[in-house]
C-alpha cells in the first residue's frame, strides 16, 4: 500500500532534481527522473495487486496538479474502481470526437482574426511564420501539444533568429489559448513563455541582439545629395522617410488625406501606427518641398502619395532595392530611424522626449506621457528643421 506520508517535495525541490532517480512525493505518487526526461507515476493496489499508472511529463504537469490526479485515483481504488478502466473509456469518448490538428486550427483561427489585422502583410506574416517553422506541429492534434513539442521547433531558431522565434512563441500561444477557449484543449498553456519557456530557453546575450544596420550620419549630407538625383517615385519616397524619421510602411501607405501642406503637419491614423496611437509629424521645408513637387492636380484624400508605377502603394521591397541600385546594399531602410537618433543624441541639445516623439516610440513615465500630450509641435519643427539642414536638405 501507499505509504501515508504525503507531500514530501515541494516545487523548488522539483525543480532542481536532476540525478536519474525515482522519488517519493508520498501517497502513491512518484517523480521519475531519466537523462531524457522526467514523468510522474502513481503506484497502488487494487484487490490486492500492484497498478501502475503514467501521470504526465513534469515539463506539462505540475506538481500541485500531479497531486490532485493522484488524488483522484486513490479515491476510485478505494471505491473498488479500477483508474485504468476508466481512463480508457475516456480515451474512447475522446477518440469518437473529431481530430483537430494544430496546423488546420490555426490556419482557421488567420481567417477568423484576419479582421483585426493592420493590413494584408501582417496576416500574410502570420501563415509563413507557422508554416515556416511550426510546420512539425501541424499534424499533431491540437490538445496533444506539449512543451517539448514546441521547444523542438523553438530552440534551432531561439538564438539565431531571435524576432522570428519570439513571434513564433507568441502565435503558437495564441493559437492554443484560442483552442483552450473552444473546448478543444484543457489545462495550462505549454507555449507560455513567462515563467515557463523562459527557463527552458537558453538566455540570449545582449550581442545576439539584431539591429538593423544603419548609414552612419556623418556620410547623411553625401547620400541624400546622391539620393536627390535619381527621379524615381521611390526615390522621393526615401527622402521624405528620412526627413521625417518615419518607417516605411507609414511613408508608403501615406494618403493625401493625412497631409496639410498649410500647417506643414502630416497626421497619420492611429490604425497604421506601431504603437496604434495618431502620430502628429511636423514637416520641415524640404519635406514640404517633397510633397509639392510630387503632387499633381485632381488627386482624391484617399490617393497615395507616393504611388508604385502600376498603381497602388509601393511595395516593402521597392526601397530597399533603391539602396541595393545607389550601392548602399549593406544598410537598411529601417536604419536611417537610427541614423537620426544617433545624430540627435549625439550632435544637438534636443531633448530625449523631443527625439523619441518624433521616432513615435510610446514614451513610459507619467511625466512623459504628460509632456507627449502637450505635443511639443513647436520643439519638434525645430528638431525636424534642424536634421533637414544637416542632411543638407
Amino acid at each position: 500500500m501507499p505509504s501515508r506520508a504525503r507531500n514530501k517535495l515541494s516545487a523548488t525541490q522539483v525543480a532542481a532534481l536532476k540525478e536519474p532517480n525515482v522519488y517519493s512525493d508520498g501517497g502513491g505518487l512518484y517523480l521519475r527522473v531519466r537523462e531524457s526526461g522526467r514523468s510522474w507515476f502513481f503506484i497502488g493496489t487494487l484487490d490486492g495487486k500492484r497498478i501502475e499508472l503514467g501521470l504526465g511529463s513534469a515539463l506539462d504537469v505540475s506538481l500541485a496538479k500531479a497531486r490532485k490526479r493522484a488524488e483522484e485515483i486513490r479515491e476510485m481504488l478505494v471505491d473498488g474502481v479500477d483508474p485504468r478502466v476508466e481512463r480508457a473509456k475516456a480515451k474512447i469518448k475522446v477518440e469518437e470526437k473529431p481530430v483537430v490538428t494544430f496546423g488546420v486550427f490555426a490556419m482557421e483561427l488567420v481567417d477568423d482574426i484576419q479582421e483585426g489585422f493592420k493590413n494584408p502583410k501582417h496576416r500574410q506574416q502570420w501563415r509563413s511564420t507557422l508554416k515556416a517553422y511550426a510546420k512539425p506541429l501541424f499534424d499533431v492534434p491540437i490538445d496533444q501539444i506539449t512543451t517539448e513539442q514546441i521547444l523542438s521547433v523553438l530552440q534551432p531558431i531561439w538564438l539565431t533568429k531571435a524576432e522570428t522565434a519570439s513571434r513564433l512563441r507568441g502565435r503558437i500561444e495564441r493559437v492554443l489559448d484560442a483552442a483552450k477557449a473552444k473546448g478543444l484543449r484543457s489545462g495550462e498553456n505549454p507555449a507560455q513563455g513567462r515563467g515557463h519557456l523562459d527557463l527552458l530557453l537558453p538566455k540570449r546575450s545582449k550581442a545576439s541582439v539584431k539591429h538593423h544596420p544603419a548609414l552612419p550620419f556623418a556620410k547623411m549630407k553625401t547620400f541624400m545629395t546622391s539620393l536627390s538625383k535619381r527621379p524615381a517615385v521611390a526615390a522621393r519616397a526615401l527622402e521624405f522617410l528620412i526627413l521625417t524619421a518615419a518607417r516605411s510602411g507609414e511613408v508608403r501607405g501615406m494618403t493625401w488625406g493625412e497631409v496639410n501642406l498649410e500647417d506643414k503637419l502630416w497626421t497619420v491614423p492611429a490604425e497604421r501606427m506601431k504603437a496604434e496611437a495618431v502620430h502628429e509629424v511636423p514637416l520641415s521645408e524640404a519635406a514640404v518641398a517633397i510633397l509639392e513637387a510630387v503632387k499633381e492636380d485632381g488627386l482624391k484624400p484617399t490617393d497615395i502619395v507616393f504611388p508604385a508605377p502600376r498603381g497602388g502603394a509601393l511595395s516593402d521591397m521597392a526601397l530597399s532595392q533603391l539602396l541595393k541600385r545607389m550601392k548602399h546594399g549593406d544598410i537598411t531602410v529601417h536604419g536611417f530611424r537610427s541614423t537620426f537618433r544617433d545624430w540627435a543624441g549625439e550632435k544637438t541639445q534636443f531633448g530625449r522626449e523631443e527625439v523619441e516623439m518624433a521616432l513615435a516610440h510610446t514614451v513610459a513615465s507619467s511625466v512623459e506621457r504628460a509632456y507627449r500630450r502637450g505635443r511639443a509641435l513647436e520643439k519638434r519643427r525645430d528638431l525636424m528643421a534642424a536634421w533637414a539642414a544637416f542632411s543638407g536638405k
